[in-house]
């Protein structure tokens, strides 16, 4: 990859039809996970390398060749919102037919994380960024949230290019048990989550939709006090996969040439 000659025009060109990399840490990821970025800018190069020997190495060269400076000014009419990181970029999304295939392999290393209906962008990027962590095999939403919206991404710090994201109805999942979250469910502390599984959380305010209930080969509960009425939603996840990477699950965590950093981002 290398920075087109014109990176403005590029970026007007392709902007409508890309996934927006806000800030230094999603770009880092997206290379990483061997996203094709078409364009990169910052509006402080010498700053951004810096940032990426300091904090990612294995991706400084690349960097190198795909950021291209332009004047503050621009950076901010290019990205209304810009990230502290003054980075940003623009990248190909990966084929519907790519991920579904993904999806649907058989069998899976890992489960597939299903929100059912999400209504907060924030929350289902932190979920993408949690899944991507354990090495779910993705990410799959039901309803109208759209899981490559730029709020999302941004919330998954880029990591949507690690698992497989896309949206789904109830009747498309792929196959596998589903395990689904509810408070009536049999204690997960019981049961062992096998690496197939299709695990659904509902959404923040009304849980699982009947149609997901429906398809549920196991209603499952987390653990919590009595009198307290939810935890947040990528907590649930977390915890979720957690239990499953704890009780011999595979994790597909290998360490990345470099040694990437473990910040928070």
């Amino acid at each position: 990859m290398t920075a087109p000659h014109d990176p403005v025009r590029a970026w007007r060109r392709l902007a409508d039809t890309s996934v927006l990399l806000d800030g230094f840490h999603a770009l880092k990821h997206a290379v990483r996970f061997h996203a094709e970025v078409p364009v990169a800018v910052t509006a402080d190069r010498r700053a951004a390398l810096a940032l990426a020997e300091e904090l990612a190495p294995d991706v400084r060269d690349t960097l190198d060749g795909i950021l291209a400076e332009v004047p503050e000014d621009v950076f901010h009419a290019l990205v209304p919102r810009p990230h502290p990181t003054a980075v940003a970029a623009l990248a190909v999304r990966p084929s519907r037919a790519a991920n579904l295939d993904a999806l649907a392999r058989a069998p899976r290393p890992a489960p597939v994380v299903v929100l059912d209906n999400p209504r907060n962008l924030g929350n289902a990027g932190a979920v993408i960024r949690l899944a991507a962590g354990f090495g779910a095999t993705g990410v799959i939403t039901t309803g109208t949230l759209d899981p490559w919206h730029p709020t999302v991404v941004r919330g998954g710090a880029g990591l949507h290019f690690a698992t497989a994201v896309e949206p789904l109805a109830v009747h498309e999942l792929p196959p596998g048990p589903v395990f689904a979250l509810d408070p009536e469910g049999e204690d997960i502390r019981g049961l062992k989550l096998p690496d197939d599984a299709l695990l659904a959380f509902g959404s923040e305010r009304s849980g699982l939709s009947p149609e997901l209930r429906a398809r549920a080969d196991h209603l499952v509960s987390l653990p919590m006090r009595s009198q307290v009425s939810s935890y947040n939603l990528a907590t649930s996840v977390a915890m979720t996969l957690f239990h499953w990477s704890a009780a011999g699950g595979g994790a597909g965590s290998a360490s990345v040439p470099g040694g990437p950093d473990v910040r928070p981002a």
